[in-house]
């Protein structure tokens, strides 16, 4: 028998399994120049992210990007890495863990029998390939990917579906396989999010603004027809609704834009550079497309942005954390897979 019809022997018996893939965007293995510039190739390669004729940004980026850029990336991931290394890596793996615990105090045996969970990340390690070919190899016949964007992206989520795809064309036989492309409006999201600023808000008093912070996308992928700048807009509205919120306390800005290209505005860094002057001296700033605290929340959020706005003539500045592993965020991912559970 063939190692193909193999595998599909085992899947359709009745040990047959569901394998849920939580991901994310990615890290270097290590907050070292080289580490960096292995990361950085696979990223910015990828046509999702960079929307430029090919062979223009290749020469720009082995030419001028990668000769320059990871040197200056290692330090910025040296200031945030934690004794469990890096920080998106290890929160991943805590969402995971705590997932296994709701499912299983929800389903009992039928989870522990018949589910595996596991985490991958759309570049570098844990790789998407990786944890695929350990689905298979375990028979699993039903896969539900869960990527960790709240907001659909083509440069984020579209290029996870990308990566599974690019995998599933090796199999012979190919698996259910349902893919969750966004929650930017998932009720239990909003609440988390909510819960998050109502927490900070009750221990902190209310800020003069609260900034929401989305991570930034050229003009141009909106204009194309990439729903992200309409979905952040709508989980913006929701929580804005969940906290009863005026028009005056809060502000959706847009964030680590890269490169001289025109994209989604207002900038945060402008914008926290311009709010002193409008008589603005105390906020809070959280990021809701991010499901996990890195590199651009912790060290551009807490780190960098805060000098621009205490410079400018702030005076007080306060982060709320991404959702992480919040017992209610991982209740709202509990929920998202739930329809594609065995029964």
């Amino acid at each position: 028998m063939s190692r193909f019809s193999g595998d599909l022997a085992n899947s359709l018996n009745k040990d047959a399994k569901t394998g849920i893939l939580i991901t994310n965007l990615g890290t270097p293995e290590q907050p070292t120049t080289a580490s960096v510039r292995r990361y950085l190739k696979e990223f910015l390669s990828d046509p999702r992210v960079v929307e430029i004729p090919r062979l223009v940004w290749l020469i720009i980026l082995h030419g001028i990007i990668l000769r320059v850029r990871p040197s200056k990336s290692a330090k910025l991931y040296q200031s945030i890495w934690t004794e469990q290394g890096s920080p998106l890596l290890a929160i991943t793996e805590q969402q995971k863990a705590k997932l296994i615990d709701v499912l299983t105090a929800q389903h009992g045996e039928r989870f522990t029998n018949n589910v595996v969970v596991d985490i991958a990340m759309r570049y570098g390690n844990p790789s998407i390939e990786n944890a695929l070919n350990n689905f298979q190899r375990q028979g699993i016949n039903n896969i539900v990917v869960m990527p960790l964007y709240p907001q659909y992206a083509g440069p984020t989520t579209g290029s996870t579906f990308d990566a599974i795809a690019k995998v599933l064309t090796k199999w012979r036989w190919v698996p259910s396989v349902h893919f969750i492309s966004s929650y930017h409006d998932n009720a239990l999201y909003i609440q988390a999010l909510a819960n998050s600023v109502s927490e900070f808000i009750s221990a902190n008093g209310k800020p003069d603004k609260l900034v929401l912070s989305y991570h930034g996308m050229p003009k141009l992928f909106h204009q194309a027809g990439d729903p992200y700048y309409d979905y952040c807009q709508r989980t913006t509205d929701l929580l804005v609704e969940q906290l009863g919120l005026a028009e005056t306390d809060y502000i959706q800005t847009f964030q680590s834009r890269f490169g001289k290209a025109e994209w989604l505005q207002p900038y945060t860094d402008e914008t926290l550079e311009n709010l002193p002057k409008q008589g603005v001296k105390n906020i809070a700033i959280i990021s809701p497309a991010f499901s996990a605290d890195c590199l651009e929340t912790l060290e551009e959020l807490e780190g960098e942005n805060r000098e621009v706005f205490i410079e400018a003539g702030g005076e007080q500045y306060h982060y709320i954390p991404a959702l992480n592993d919040r017992d209610d965020h991982i209740r709202a991912i509990a929920d998202l897979i739930q329809p594609y559970m065995p029964r």
